[in-house]
């Protein structure tokens, strides 16, 4: 999942960021309205965690330009602003959830997620290919009966490529979902990344390269 978080203030912006990264996120800050828009512009976010009341565009402003622009982006809304009224409003806008200031971090995770959801086809809670299995809620992998230990980058890279149910990924789109606006485009970053997933996935060989296209799952006979 790629989100942008838009928050004016350093401390909590920082701490969202760190935060969400932790729990495999691609994230991107901006730190007033006209940056999100600069930002949704040229990357493709699948949420945009957005604070209303920014400098140079109003977060209202942000959130009619994107739910007019971006039918598959959605936003949440994190604002201190919990009157029954201002949430009204901040739905009427557009946003897709309302989460008032002070809240609990779990809570934001789990409606992020819940909005990914909504933004994707429908999955399968747990993922499935020939004899690989990833349950991206508990965060576990297997080949057959063997855990494997991904590391962050890889375990996304894996379910997008389970996701996309054979279809070949180039390495941008990966670059794209799994890694954020400071990737490097020239990195060889998605070449490491999948040279060490497909060692640890081990035989028989289930990660294919399509040469000069992407990567895709195939078991073969």
């Amino acid at each position: 999942m790629r989100v942008l978080v838009v928050e004016d203030e350093t401390f909590l912006a920082e701490a969202l960021q760190s935060g969400l990264r932790r729990e495999g996120m691609a994230v991107d800050l901006a730190g007033d309205g006209a940056t999100a828009l600069d930002c949704v512009a040229v990357n493709e976010y699948d949420v945009v965690v957005l604070d209303r009341d920014l400098p140079v565009v109003h977060g209202d402003d942000v959130c009619r330009h994107v739910a007019a622009s971006r039918t598959d982006c959605r936003i949440l809304m994190l604002t201190a602003s919990g009157r029954l009224a201002d949430k009204v409003e901040g739905l009427h806008l557009g946003s897709d959830d309302y989460l008032v200031k002070p809240f609990d971090f779990p809570e934001l995770v789990a409606r992020l997620r819940a909005l990914h959801r909504r933004a994707t086809p429908a999955h399968p809670p747990v993922l499935t290919y020939a004899d690989l299995r990833l349950d991206p809620a508990r965060r576990e992998v297997h080949r057959g009966a063997r855990p494997l230990r991904l590391a962050r980058k890889e375990f996304a890279v894996l379910e997008l490529l389970l996701r996309a149910d054979g279809a070949v990924l180039s390495a941008e789109h990966l670059l794209e979902k799994a890694w954020d606006v400071h990737a490097d485009p020239f990195t060889n970053a998605v070449r490491i990344t999948v040279s060490t997933l497909r060692r640890k996935l081990g035989d028989p060989p289930i990660l294919r390269t399509a040469t000069g296209v992407g990567y895709y799952l195939d078991a073969g006979s």
